[in-house]
């Protein structure tokens, strides 16, 4: 069960974690990563949007806790925005930050003792919650797109959760990545 005072060290520690440059660093290159991939190496019809711009917030999220992924997930977006010149939807930005929250929530939670069957629940989760509702109600919201336009998005994240959770699932299982990260978060 978790006390008072186990939630505050858990908090203190990802409060640390932005004092470790090392961190701070590789979080400023998910964030680049994000913005690449989502609004330069996207494809967009309509509602939809073909990309993996998610991947490196669900990547700040378990790698380096909730607190990281949320604001990586936050910067990406509004630098993003701001980078190829379309309006902030701060619903969007909201969708974009709990993913990388959730990801990070669902991947520390003890729900199974797999870590890849954790890893497939958070990256799912994730989804769900920031791509396909959050998401989904600002474009409805901000845009004007219909639900049954907006429900599209519904089979084509199943389908990116796939294989965001199979290169994840490629990444850590490689020893020398696991341990890098193991060894940044630690410093």
């Amino acid at each position: 069960m978790l006390t008072q005072k186990n939630a505050t060290k858990a908090l203190a520690g990802q409060l640390r974690l932005f004092g470790n440059l090392r961190v701070l660093i590789i979080a400023s290159l998910l964030i680049a990563m994000s913005i690449v991939f989502g609004k330069l190496l996207a494809f967009n019809i309509g509602p939809l949007r073909i990309s993996f711009e998610n991947l490196p917030l669900l990547m700040a999220g378990m790698f380096f806790g909730p607190l990281v992924g949320l604001v990586v997930g936050a910067a990406a977006d509004l630098i993003g925005c701001m980078i190829v010149g379309y309006s902030i939807n701060p619903i969007i930005t909201l969708g974009a930050a709990a993913i990388g929250l959730v990801s990070g929530l669902v991947f520390r939670l003890p729900v199974h003792k797999n870590r890849d069957v954790r890893l497939v629940i958070a990256v799912f989760s994730a989804h769900i919650l920031g791509s396909m509702v959050i998401k989904s109600v600002g474009l409805m919201v901000g845009y004007g797109y219909t639900i049954e336009s907006v429900a599209l998005r519904i089979p084509l994240y199943i389908g990116i959760s796939i294989i965001e959770s199979a290169v994840l699932f490629c990444l850590l299982r490689n020893k020398a990545f696991s341990s890098e990260i193991e060894r940044v978060r630690r410093l």
